[in-house]
Parts: structure tokens; sequence; C-alpha cells
């Protein structure tokens, strides 16, 4: 019944087993993210998801599986075709055994907005900050100031100033506020958390 849901809907829709892997998915659903049925199944839901946005997404699913909500409905922003961020709205469900009322599986269904707010591509899937700048990043985001990164990290002015401006050009960013609304576009700050967080995929 759902795999001719799936079929027939129109809609982008998908189901997860408990452990958030793909386990079925329409032609839709395939498409928005410019990848093949083959290539999707059996992968992990979050490899699909804007780094920046993992984490709320997971605290949805988490209260799925504890069954403090049956569904949700959630700003959404994917990894499309050659690291191109969509946007959108998902809705999350959790599904029953109809005998045993276990949960057993996740539906999502996403509704990518027409024209794309997001406009920006992800960062490459590599360590591209060492530790020591992921401190800086949190702490600039935070509002910090050099005197008070310095005596946090055991550093110089200069030498927060040095990292800063390393920062600056490896994200093409031209002041510090620019740097961080870059870091948070590119997933290298996770959405929804404070303190601002480096996710660890992302450092060295």
């Amino acid at each position: 019944m759902f795999q001719s849901l799936l079929d027939r809907s129109g809609l982008h829709l998908a189901s997860l087993d408990l452990q958030m892997r793909l386990t079925q998915a329409n032609d839709a659903f395939v498409t928005q993210f410019g990848q093949s049925h083959d290539s999707v199944l059996g992968r992990s839901f979050y490899e699909l998801v804007h780094p920046g946005v993992r984490e709320p997404m997971r605290r949805n699913f988490d209260r799925l599986t504890d069954g403090r909500n049956q569904r949700f409905v959630e700003y959404f922003v994917g990894v499309g075709p050659d690291q191109a961020a969509f946007t959108g709205e998902i809705t999350g469900v959790a599904v029953h055994g109809s005998s045993s009322g276990q949960l057993t599986q996740f539906v999502v269904v996403l509704s990518p907005e027409k024209s794309n707010r997001a406009n920006v591509a992800v960062a490459d899937r590599k360590r591209i900050l060492s530790e020591l700048n992921a401190r800086i990043l949190e702490g600039i985001a935070t509002g910090e100031s050099t005197v008070r990164l310095a005596s946090r990290l055991f550093l110089s002015r200069q030498g927060v100033e040095y990292h800063v401006g390393t920062m600056l050009k490896k994200l093409k960013a031209p002041n510090r506020a620019a740097l961080v609304s870059r870091a948070y576009s590119l997933g290298l700050l996770s959405v929804g958390s404070w303190p601002p967080r480096v996710p660890r995929d992302y450092v060295k």
C-alpha cells in the first residue's frame, strides 16, 4: 500500500528505518536530491540534510522515537545536485505496527520551495577547520571580543587576528559578521544550538 502511495502521489515521499536509513523513496524525492534510487537507498537520511540543520532535525526525530510527538513539520534545507542547497518544509511521521503498536519506521514528506531561497553551496564534506579555528569561529559567533578570545584560548591579540584573517580568506568573507553568516550558510555552524558549535565533521 505504501509503495503504491509512493509511486502515484506526486509528493516527495520516503520511508526510513529506525536507524534513519532510507528504505523506500519515490522518483520525486530521489530527483530532488540529484540522486538515483540505488545511490539513495540504504544511506543515512542525514547525509541528504544540510549540516546546519542536522541537529534540529535529530531532535525532531528523537521526539518521534521517544513517543513525545507523532509527527512534526519543520523548515528544511537539503543538499541537491552539485552540492547546492535547497529549502522547503519537511513533515515527519512515526509509523507503528498495527498489531504490536511498536514504532516500526518513519515517513517523511518534503515540500521544496518553488523559488529556492538558499542559493548556496554546501561546504565540502571534509575537515576544513583546525580545532583552534573552530573555537575562534564559535567565539566570534557568540560576540566575543578579540581580547576575550585571546585570554580564553591563551593566544596573543595578534594571534587571534591572524587566525580570523585566515578564515576570512578561506570563506571569502570581508568581515567578521559576514564570516559568521557565511559559516552558517555553509553548515560550519549548527542551526538551533546556543552557544554556536562547529560540527565535528569539519574539525581537523
